[in-house]
């Protein structure tokens, strides 16, 4: 599968978002490439991982979790950010759980999307290129990006200081939270850091 650095896949039915979106990207020097239903996206972005992909939850056809469970999200080798309206938090917790990356709110201002989704690249980026070698037991039930917030979480980080790090939002990284919790069986932050610790972790 090749990689394309330089391109942003924008997936969303809406001519408006669309159009937005692939204004605020070129001008930024990114290519852009838009769909308006899932199955044509799932075959380009099974054959060229862009940089970053901005999903609309609620699409034609494929959902925005179906389309997510198709690409198996949570290994993608790109950011995939959910946009959604106000009332979907539910489902955007949903994309999540299935692998998003975050979840940008309509409406969104320019400014904040870029920051979001440079920062999303970053983090991207840094993960491809470290091995946090976490060791405890139950480690093989959690995901690649819930070892990641976990890390954070046992390095003493807050919610927000963690979403910083990892480019995503501190109500991202409390719904990572809470599924670590559920995977391990831990009734509290106190007691998560101890199953990580107390079985050593390295890194």
């Amino acid at each position: 599968m090749k990689a394309n650095a330089d391109a942003i896949y924008i997936v969303d039915d809406d001519a408006a978002v669309r159009d937005a979106l692939s204004v605020l990207f070129n001008m930024e020097g990114f290519i852009v490439e838009t769909f308006t239903d899932g199955d044509a996206f799932v075959q380009s972005a099974s054959k060229a991982v862009p940089a970053c992909i901005m999903l609309d939850v609620h699409m034609p056809g494929r959902s925005g979790i179906e389309i997510l469970k198709a690409l198996n999200a949570e290994n993608y080798p790109a950011p995939i950010f959910i946009i959604s309206g106000q009332g979907d938090i539910p489902l955007a917790v949903e994309a999540i759980r299935n692998g998003a990356h975050d979840f940008i709110e309509k409406p969104f201002s320019a400014e904040s999307v870029l920051e979001r989704v440079r920062e999303g690249i970053n983090a991207m980026k840094q993960r491809q290129s470290s091995d946090d070698g976490m060791q405890f037991e139950g480690v093989d039930l959690l995901t690649r990006r819930e070892l990641e917030v976990l890390k954070e979480i046992t390095d003493g980080a807050s919610n927000k200081e963690a979403g910083r790090t990892l480019g995503i939002s501190p109500r991202t990284v409390e719904v990572h939270r809470a599924r670590i919790m559920e995977k391990l069986g831990a009734r509290n932050a106190a007691e998560l850091v101890r199953i990580v610790l107390g079985h050593g972790a390295t890194g």
